[in-house]
């Protein structure tokens, strides 16, 4: 199960990744709007690296991917909880490069279960995505479109 769960966040970091490596303008305007003024190119460089570590964790697995997944998925609650606080107008928090989309503390909640399994991938240990059980597979891209529709529900329109 831990091996489904950390599958999961990996592929949302590939997909988180890919998305910003294409078109980092929203992340950097998030976290301009936050105050931390951000270069598209810094942004678009911090990107490709999500999307290396999704990689890894779908192709080679181990402890190590496991922990700085845990890393990646508190470094994004965080941020999101001080957008959150910050009482700025945030219009989206740029993960998918998708518009209208922004924090919430459902996506914090994400955010930390996502960082928890891949504390818990660090210690037990994950065997790569690709070489998984079929199920743990289906299980870890059930679990990545559950999350992906969490964290891309659009604003609503009052």
């Amino acid at each position: 199960m831990v091996t489904a769960l950390v599958g999961a966040a990996g592929l949302l970091l590939l997909a988180a990744g890919g998305a910003k490596v294409v078109d980092p303008s929203r992340t950097a305007g998030a976290l301009a709007a936050v105050g931390l003024p951000v270069a598209p190119a810094l942004v678009r460089a911090g990107a490709a690296a999500e999307a290396v570590l999704g990689a890894v964790v779908l192709a080679v697995g181990g402890r190590l991917p496991a922990a700085l997944v845990a890393v990646s998925y508190l470094a994004f609650a965080g941020f999101v909880a001080v957008a959150l606080r910050s009482g700025r107008p945030v219009g989206t928090c740029g993960c998918f490069g998708r518009p209208d989309t922004p924090p919430r503390w459902s996506h914090v909640a994400v955010d930390l279960a996502l960082a928890a399994a891949g504390a818990g991938g660090a210690v037990a240990g994950v065997e790569a995505l690709v070489d998984a059980s079929p199920l743990a597979i289906v299980a870890a891209v059930a679990l990545a479109a559950g999350a992906y529709a969490v964290l891309t529900r659009p604003a609503s329109r009052a």
